[in-house]
């Protein structure tokens, strides 16, 4: 595959490692300084465009994918109460396109993990709590794993009404963020009674999980048209 990277920090640079070893080739990679670039036909040439580009230029930049009718995943994460928009534009230019938190197989999976245990607990006499670690360069807080655990528990635990940062009430379910280096990145998803506690946790060794599971992505969706997730790509390989 022709591959664009849209976002070279770390974890653009990962994934261009990995892409190169499994014999693909990036003919374009997108930072603040060639944002042009997507507008130009050389882009039009990609066959999957991987967008990590931070909050706010992460709207913008897959509206361009889709104009250019590149097929996009994206990984970036504070821009998503504008999901909706970007899915029906997706759906009008026939175009393709997969969001994912987190690429990670790994997470994927505990995210799977996650629901299931939320499940069995939502009768239960537990309270539940997430903590997550990520590298002090992280530019969000909390992580959109994190969020994404929260919104798969809150689903279920129908005595929480919504995620909170600060100290929770009874029905707040808490999400608790830490800095630190080096981490990229630890989830811990804890339930917990005056009897006893349950607890989950995924941690990340490195980016190469990441990196791994953007171009298994970008692998599925190539010649592909609509609106894909992790899970469907978890249905492929498990």
């Amino acid at each position: 595959m022709k591959i664009a990277l849209i976002g070279y920090g770390k974890m653009g640079k990962a994934i261009e490692e990995v892409a190169l070893k499994k014999g693909h080739s990036i003919i374009l990679k997108i930072n603040s300084g060639n944002v042009q670039e997507l507008k130009e036909d050389h882009f039009r040439e990609a066959d999957v465009a991987i967008e990590f580009s931070g909050p706010a230029a992460a709207y913008e930049n897959i509206l361009s994918c889709l104009d250019a009718g590149v097929p996009v995943i994206s990984g970036s994460t504070g821009w998503l109460h504008k999901m909706d928009e970007i899915k029906d534009y997706c759906l009008s230019k026939e175009g393709c396109f997969l969001y994912a938190s987190n690429f990670s197989i790994g997470v994927n999976i505990f995210f799977e993990l996650n629901r299931k245990l939320a499940s069995l607990m939502k009768d239960q006499e537990y309270d539940v709590a997430i903590k997550e670690i990520h590298h002090t360069q992280k530019k969000d807080a909390p992580s959109g794993t994190a969020i994404s655990l929260a919104e798969q528990i809150l689903e279920k635990i129908k005595t929480k009404n919504k995620w909170v940062t600060n100290s929770a009430e009874h029905d707040e379910l808490l999400i608790t963020s830490k800095r630190q280096d080096p981490a990229p990145g630890t989830h811990h998803v804890t339930y917990f009674s005056e009897t006893d506690s349950i607890e989950i946790i995924h941690t990340a060794h490195n980016r190469s999980g990441f990196a791994k599971g953007a171009i298994l992505a970008a692998e599925f969706i190539h010649n592909r048209k609509g609106i894909f997730s992790m899970k469907d790509i978890l249905g492929v390989i498990i």
